[in-house]
């Protein structure tokens, strides 16, 4: 990397020019604005910037060489040197700069909501050779050839504004229109294009429709346990929130209050328990919902990776009075850096959902949104999932034997598909203790107590996942993780 020219700025005092660039640079370099490798200016480059002979900047160069500070490499002009010194005291106007009082940002971004409890794991997960990780992918299963090769495809020409220009917070025309017509139709649900928005993935989704929906005197329920990342959404809010407790059928309606404003529940495919709310419920659902006048927000994730039995059709294809807000993402099915995903709702609610979508950062990306067309037109999403498919209904095989004859227990629905497992361990065994001995081990899975909206969550349950370990591992990895829970019994 070449360190820019206007980097370099020429004081008027502190002995001769040379002199003062050979002690920027210096500065530069012994506070780690330079790094060890990256190049310098040509002199003739930062001669003309400074307005100084090249030569001076040639004897400068020359100077720092010597001291070990640049290295000389031909034609390709000066580094900094790989034994360059450093950890020295910073410069003296280095120095008086880091002891000026600093701004006080408490002060300026008020009294902000904590931050909840979040699922705790390594940011080296990959490194570890038995990640049971949720929510990431095994790049061996993607089908980045045809990725890359859609992505030309709407670099060609005749694409170009599609990409590159401001559309002013409107979505891809082909990508919504390829949802609609081979999307949406699998989950029962029929939509006009006004009544869709492509949205930065699932999460962005839901914090638009709490944004909308919520305000400090309003309620709203979630799901105990739940999906973490909602509680964040909604103390951004400052709303009122009411945990709806989980059983094996997911939320009974009759245990929701009357104060409620807005639901928000995974029916199809609970988190994290994998429960799944029968047909019945749901119906009961969608008559309080109407009678009491509260709105429903579905979080339609992974609805795809049912392999078990036949998808259950979304809460918003049962939806006569229009109460239901339908989130989906594409983060599961095909990697989740991709971030992109859509919400389904009424027009008058999607027209708001746009606008402050627009507000915010306008629209996804154009080459994103389009290359995702693409790949869902040509047929490849539809050949990802079925991989995926394949791929999980093994693995998943492969660790119901491995937990059964390891004696772990299920806490939540083993039937269906997904890609992970809620277990729990003795009560005596805090999973956050057990996760930090796993890691010694290379092992990592995820502590349950984040997922509970209680001031004293329970401890003992926590989730595994096979998305993005390998097959070969899955039976070892189950072993070291019941083997550390009766260490710790």
């Amino acid at each position: 990397m070449v360190i820019p020219v206007e980097t370099f700025t020429l004081s008027e005092t502190g002995g001769t020019i040379q002199t003062r660039i050979k002690r920027q640079i210096v500065d530069g370099i012994l506070t780690g604005r330079f790094l060890k490798g990256e190049k310098m200016p040509s002199s003739r480059q930062l001669a003309g910037h400074l307005g100084v002979s090249r030569m001076t900047v040639t004897l400068a160069y020359t100077d720092l060489v010597a001291d070990d500070y640049l290295v000389a490499r031909g034609r390709s002009g000066y580094f900094v040197s790989p034994t360059a010194p450093a950890g020295a005291p910073a410069s003296p106007s280095v120095q008086r700069q880091s002891d000026r009082p600093r701004f006080d940002w408490t002060r300026a971004l008020g009294n902000r909501p904590e931050p909840p409890p979040t699922v705790a794991r390594p940011a080296n997960w990959r490194q570890f050779p038995y990640p049971f990780i949720y929510g990431q992918t095994d790049p061996t299963l993607f089908d980045s050839q045809n990725w890359r090769l859609c992505a030309l495809q709407a670099l060609r020409h005749k694409d170009h504004d599609a990409l590159t220009a401001d559309q002013y917070g409107q979505d891809d025309p082909v990508l919504v229109d390829v949802i609609r017509r081979l999307i949406l139709p699998r989950r029962g649900i029929r939509a006009e294009p006004d009544e869709i928005l492509i949205t930065m993935g699932a999460q962005n989704a839901l914090w638009i429709a709490a944004q909308l929906l919520l305000t400090q005197r309003r309620w709203a329920g979630i799901e105990s346990p739940g999906y973490p990342g909602i509680r964040d959404v909604l103390a951004r809010t400052r709303c009122n929130t009411q945990p709806i407790d989980v059983g094996p059928e997911g939320l009974d309606p009759d245990m929701l209050p009357q104060t409620l404003d807005v639901l928000f529940t995974t029916v199809s495919h609970q988190c994290p328990t994998n429960a799944t709310m029968p047909m019945a419920r749901r119906r009961a659902l969608l008559d309080r919902a109407e009678a009491q006048g509260f709105v429903i927000v579905e979080d339609d994730y992974e609805f795809e990776l049912t392999f078990e039995r036949s998808p259950t059709p979304s809460l918003k294809s049962m939806d006569g009075s229009g109460a239901v807000i339908h989130i989906g993402s594409f983060s599961k099915s095909l990697f989740p850096g991709l971030r992109l995903g859509y919400l389904v709702a009424d027009a008058p609610f999607v027209t708001e959902a746009r606008r402050l979508r627009s507000t915010v950062l306008r629209h996804p990306p154009g080459l994103v949104q389009r290359t995702a067309a693409n790949f869902l037109a040509l047929g490849h999403y539809d050949a990802q999932i079925q991989r995926l498919r394949q791929a999980y209904h093994g693995r998943r095989a492969l660790m119901t034997s491995a937990i059964t004859e390891a004696g772990l227990i299920h806490a939540g629905s083993v039937s269906g598909g997904g890609s992970c497992f809620w277990m729990r361990a003795p009560e005596t065994v805090d999973t956050e203790v057990l996760a930090e001995r796993l890691h010694a081990r290379g092992v990592v899975i995820e502590p349950g107590a984040a997922f509970f909206y209680d001031a004293d969550p329970p401890r003992h349950f926590y989730r595994i996942a096979y998305s993005s370990i390998a097959p070969a591992r899955i039976t070892k990895g189950i072993k070291m993780i019941a083997k550390e829970i009766d260490a710790l019994r």
